[in-house]
């Protein structure tokens, strides 16, 4: 009795009878040929009420309730949520559904109306859009359950408490590896770059034999010799990209939900994998005031696994990075020319100054990328018109900072540092057109 009072629920329609036979009786009492049947309709209110609980508690199981859902969510993407719904009534049923989802969501619309006939089931299918990594808490499913009557409900709480953790992109990861696959990398923005030679480095030059390709025929080589010679080639050696994130202040900004870092982790996710479909090792590099950690350049099947888990628990603190150690560790565990695709961000030309002998000293062994970021409000500003004097005065104020980036990637230029300046949306496109370009012109 205890548990069928705590799942009983009285429907508004009640509510609205009741307040109608309230008035009724309240009529009835100044008018006497209205008063027995307003005490009849108090009679057939019970009568009613009585029989929709036994209709709606008859059947103990009568409606079943699942969720399904991934056993992680991708950060930054929106991912579908599945409730599966099946009617054991012999009675089409209405039913509302509240899913108690992470608070952290924030979301106010998971709460849904349906009827399901009778031995049928339906599926309802919303999305959550989580914008920081980390262990997210559901709670249970309840489903309020109504007979045709519908004077009352009957909740039902299927326990579906979960942790589910949030991980970076995986979701934009196979989008772009997708996409790789198939050759239709260029319907998401990536340009069809030419590559300048083969896909082969030289290895010798030996004697012409049939079936060798004319096109390596070495003619210096032949005119000394006196007879046919031919280049003779390997396949180019996979090389090392290394993703290296900067966890500091200048990486809490945020944009659209997500923070500075969350778009470089969910990028430094995709650029790794097309790089080891691309036979490149990647590896990951992760500092502040300290370098925070570090997993080499790999090319094994469980080498991605390693990268998913690793920049799940990177956190940015509010501590200036400190690049002198970043080099000195870099100096140590990476020992061949590779590409470092640094992920930073630059807001003045004097910030930039402050780091640019270390990036000078990265640029010396390796091939250095460094990737900042546009300031998208800023250019808000900018496009805005002015209209008063002080809207004069924060256009001026905001060119000159637009103005500042610019003069950084000329800066980094003239050091012979290749840089991306882009909007936090466009940086994994940005980043894969440069790791392509790169690879083309036969830089790594």
């Amino acid at each position: 009795m205890k548990a069928m009072i705590k799942s009983l629920y009285f429907a508004n329609l009640l509510y609205y009878i009741v307040a109608g036979e309230v008035i009724f009786l309240i009529f009835g009492f100044f008018f006497s040929l209205i008063a027995p049947f307003a005490e009849y309709g108090l009679l057939f209110i019970f009568l009613f009420l009585l029989v929709d609980i036994i209709i709606v508690y008859s059947n103990k199981n009568g409606i079943f309730g699942r969720r399904n859902t991934l056993d992680k969510l991708s950060n930054g993407d929106d991912n579908f949520i599945q409730i599966f719904i099946e009617n054991h009534y012999l009675f089409p049923v209405r039913i509302t559904v509240i899913d108690e989802i992470p608070f952290q969501f924030q979301a106010r619309d998971t709460e849904f109306s349906l009827t399901i006939e009778p031995g049928k089931n339906k599926t309802i299918e919303y999305m959550v859009h989580p914008v920081k990594r980390g262990e997210y808490s559901f709670g249970a499913l309840n489903i309020f359950v109504g007979s045709p009557i519908g004077l009352i409900q009957k909740r039902y709480c299927f326990s579906q408490e979960m942790m589910i953790p949030v991980y970076p992109s995986f979701l934009q990861m196979r989008q772009y590896e997708l996409l790789a696959i198939s050759n239709h990398l260029t319907d998401s923005g990536i340009k069809k770059i030419r590559r300048i030679g083969s896909n082969a480095e030289f290895d010798q030059i030996k004697e012409y034999v049939s079936g060798d390709d004319f096109r390596t025929i070495n003619w210096k080589a032949t005119a000394r010799k006196n007879k046919l010679m031919t280049n003779q080639y390997q396949d180019e050696k996979s090389q090392q990209v290394y993703s290296v994130i900067d966890m500091g202040r200048v990486m809490k900004m945020p944009f659209e939900g997500l923070s500075l870092l969350d778009y470089a982790i969910n990028t430094s996710l995709v650029i790794s994998n097309i790089a080891m479909h691309k036979q490149d090792k990647a590896g990951i590099i992760t500092f502040s005031h300290r370098v925070q950690s570090v997993l080499p350049a790999e090319r094994r099947n469980a080498q991605l696994q390693k990268i998913l888990e690793l920049l799940y628990n990177q956190r940015t603190g509010y501590l200036e990075s400190d690049f002198e150690k970043l080099v000195t560790t870099i100096k140590t565990k990476i020992n061949q020319r590779s590409l470092i695709l640094l992920y930073t961000n630059f807001e003045s030309l004097s910030g930039l100054h402050r780091q640019l002998k270390y990036l000078r000293r990265l640029a010396k062994d390796h091939l250095l990328v460094v990737l900042f970021f546009e300031n998208t409000e800023l250019k808000i500003v900018v496009d805005k018109p002015a209209v008063t004097t002080e809207d004069v005065y924060n256009k001026t104020i905001a060119e000159k900072f637009v103005y500042e980036k610019k003069l950084i990637v000329k800066e980094l230029e003239k050091y012979g540092i290749h840089s991306i300046l882009t909007d936090p949306k466009k940086l994994s496109v940005n980043t894969i057109n440069k790791y392509l370009e790169l690879k083309a012109r036969g830089l790594i």
